[in-house]
């Protein structure tokens, strides 16, 4: 995940003498590299729509399980926690034990905290098996572009692959909206966790033989125990105070202190990577503009598109009065629209136009969808006010894949699970300060026309129009950074590939 790098470090020199390097294995048919982005692209799908899929129950579960109103929100925040806290280790373990280790070792462990979630009788039980499905989906998530970008070593093939795997992380959510409100509605919450057994077992038996066989650089290549504890715990720790701000503000002694707990604890595990003989996550990655700027891009990205997946979501049901299902069905064209373009359009258009422009194109039609939905009324109707925003969601189609690639543009075999993991944080960290800075920026705009004496579905859309616009300025920060520092990928350029495994980071 990177570009032109000034190191001339070869990609094998940090391995140990008697350990082959990762990318040593020989090249898989090309039937196998299909079956096994069928099962990346699978296991990613099952991560995705669990998480968008427990979002529609909630009410459900929190009525037959008898959570409080703030315990609810940890059915959503433990599994966030520890899957954002944990991705880059799991990435760079991924590189150290093997990919293909860390990819079965996750599937198993979100497949069985699946079932544990669904026969959940307490609370309590089902926060913790929220937590180990985070666990289990860091682990199997953060090598999973890794996998992609070395077995994939041709250009054209390599956008088709990660225009795949892009679709199942875009599309997924809405797909999630949809099947959550059928099952909970046909059947019970419970199966919005059962869902997941018969696709994770499936996804183990069919990985086992066709992922390719890594067996990483070894844990000398890498083996900082005490840069792991505070990459680890800054990153959850931060995580943890975003998700809490719409209970604690953000000025309270509670954000502002844990806030600079988090600053001080990543803030010494880049020191602790500078000066470690076999750092957890060597430093080159991040010298490149490239991988500074897709990762920031990234950030405002995903921070920004949360208020379409979530708050769409409630304008729908709490504006508009539609109900579980029918919400998913509405925001369904978007998930088409998503993948008409994603699998259909994106990977020759970035080889026709390059990545950076195609990135930049995809960004401006993001920039309308929020700008649309900062003017969407009180009574609005679908047809004219709402499908119009639903079909330009195509443009992140268009962005996500060539702002993968970007991001992924020149990391070397030995890095490519910490690249993969990095770019996976970034992620999660736009969401979740998404989740945090718009939800109550809705919040106090709603409070604050309530109190003036305006409806409640007035000043629900009040609230969601500043979430709406705030939105598009990230939107368009990302397009300006962009612009600004991000370099097209050179026509030659094969990341990760084993023929360039040498090549600098």
């Amino acid at each position: 995940m990177s570009a032109p790098s000034a190191s001339s470090t070869s990609s094998t020199s940090s391995a140990p003498a008697d350990r082959p390097a990762a990318s040593a294995a020989p090249a898989p048919s090309a039937r196998s590299r299909r079956l096994a982005l069928g099962v990346i692209a699978t296991g990613m799908l099952m991560i995705v729509l669990d998480g968008s899929i427990v979002t529609v129950a909630m009410p459900t579960i929190q009525n037959d399980l008898g959570f409080t109103p703030a315990g609810l929100s940890w059915v959503v925040n433990a599994y966030l926690i520890a899957f954002g806290s944990l991705l880059l280790l799991a990435g760079r373990l991924g590189d150290l034990l093997g990919r293909k280790r860390m990819f079965l070792a996750g599937t198993a462990v979100f497949t069985a905290a699946s079932l544990l979630a669904g026969v959940a009788t307490t609370p309590a039980m089902l926060i913790a098996s929220r937590f180990l499905q985070g666990v289990g989906s860091a682990m199997a998530s953060a090598v999973g572009l890794g996998i992609l970008v070395t077995l994939f070593t041709e250009a054209r093939e390599r956008a088709r692959a990660i225009a795949v795997f892009s679709f199942t992380g875009a599309a997924g959510a809405s797909i999630g909206q949809v099947l959550g409100g059928v099952l909970t509605d046909a059947l019970s919450w419970h199966w919005i966790f059962f869902i997941n057994l018969p696709i994770g077992l499936a996804a183990l038996v069919i990985a086992m033989p066709v992922l390719p066989a890594d067996r990483g650089l070894g844990l000398r290549a890498g083996a900082d125990g005490i840069g792991a504890l505070l990459v680890t715990a800054g990153l959850m720790v931060g995580i943890y105070t975003v998700v809490q701000v719409e209970e604690y503000g953000w000025t309270s002694a509670h954000t502002l202190g844990l806030g600079a707990l988090a600053a001080v604890l990543l803030g010494a595990f880049v020191a602790r990577q500078a000066t470690a003989g076999t750092p957890l996550m060597p430093l080159r990655i991040l010298r490149s503009r490239t991988v500074a700027g897709a990762n920031l891009v990234q950030l405002l990205m995903v921070a920004a598109l949360f208020s379409f997946q979530i708050l769409v979501a409630l304008y729908l049901q709490k504006v508009l009065g539609y109900g579980s299902a029918r919400t998913g069905l509405a925001m369904l064209p978007a998930a088409v629209a998503i993948g008409a373009v994603s699998l259909g359009v994106s990977a020759r258009l970035n080889a026709r136009f390059g990545e950076r422009r195609v990135l930049l194109t995809g960004l401006v039609m993001l920039i309308g969808v929020l700008g649309l939905l900062a003017r969407v009324p009180v009574h609005a109707h679908y047809l004219t006010d709402l499908l119009p925003v639903m079909l330009l969601g195509a443009g992140f189609g268009l962005a996500l894949p060539a702002l993968t690639t970007l991001g992924m543009s020149d990391a070397k075999a030995d890095d490519a699970g910490l690249a993969s993991g990095l770019f996976n944080t970034t992620q999660q960290i736009g969401m979740a300060v998404g989740v945090a800075l718009l939800s109550t920026l809705a919040a106090s705009r709603t409070e604050a026309l309530l109190t003036n004496g305006a409806s409640r579905a007035t000043s629900l859309t009040g609230g969601y129009h500043l979430a709406f616009t705030v939105g598009a300025g990230f939107l368009v920060a990302a397009f300006l950074v962009a612009c600004t520092v991000l370099r097209p990928v050179r026509p030659n350029s094969h990341p990760a590939s084993p023929q360039s495994s040498s090549r600098n980071l």
